[in-house]
């Protein structure tokens, strides 16, 4: 394993989930909104939350949002979601991101990432793929779909690799999946409710 995805591996360990964030395009434009969700953000942040993904969006506004994130809080393990082309991957080579997580398992995409010497997690659903991103050295894979994941796949027969669910998980399923042998979860949908985050979230960071 790189120090890369040592170190990643690390901040999985100290913070069992993932906050998604998936900004509509209107969002960028209201400023009164992004502030609002800003200064949430960062009640969260002073609360203890580690891990940030934003879903990658084909935009300026997307590039300069990401980048205010990063340049507020310089402390956080900061990446991009969704990603689908070589383009999201150099955007987020272009901010100084810490990771990117893949929609679904692309191979040549993966070895592009490598080329760069970048973190790419794949999102992977089936047992082909994930033996395949395995054999290209691939340490640390996402389960998405989580709740159409193939049956085949037994994470006790993959001792060295570190797995995470995704894919409409809530806060009150952290200790489910860790008890699954999952080191973490990615919350999106369910991570706003009502425009705003999820208070769960809050008491959960507060709590452990």
């Amino acid at each position: 394993m790189d120090i890369k995805e040592d170190s990643f591996s690390d901040l999985m360990l100290k913070e069992s989930f993932f906050l998604l964030i998936k900004p509509v395009d209107t969002f960028y434009s209201n400023t009164s909104i992004k502030n609002s969700f800003l200064k949430e953000l960062e009640s969260l942040v002073k609360l203890g939350l580690k891990n940030i993904e934003i879903s990658w969006s084909n935009n300026e506004n997307w590039l300069n949002f990401v980048s205010e994130i990063k340049i507020k809080f310089p402390k956080i393990n900061l990446g991009s979601a969704s990603i689908v082309n070589k383009q999201s991957i150099e955007d987020s080579l272009k901010i100084g991101l810490n990771f990117s997580m893949m929609k679904f398992w692309d191979k040549d995409l993966f070895n592009y990432a490598n080329s760069k010497n970048y973190l790419l997690i794949p999102g992977i659903k089936n047992l082909r793929d994930l033996e395949e991103a395995i054999n290209l050295n691939c340490k640390i894979i996402k389960i998405y779909p989580i709740k159409s994941k193939d049956s085949s796949i037994d994470l006790l027969n993959f001792k060295n690799i570190n797995f995470i669910a995704a894919g409409g998980l809530s806060i009150n399923e952290v200790k489910t999946y860790k008890s699954l042998g999952y080191k973490a979860i990615v919350i999106g949908d369910k991570a706003i409710i009502n425009k705003k985050f999820d208070p769960k979230i809050f008491e959960w960071l507060k709590n452990n």
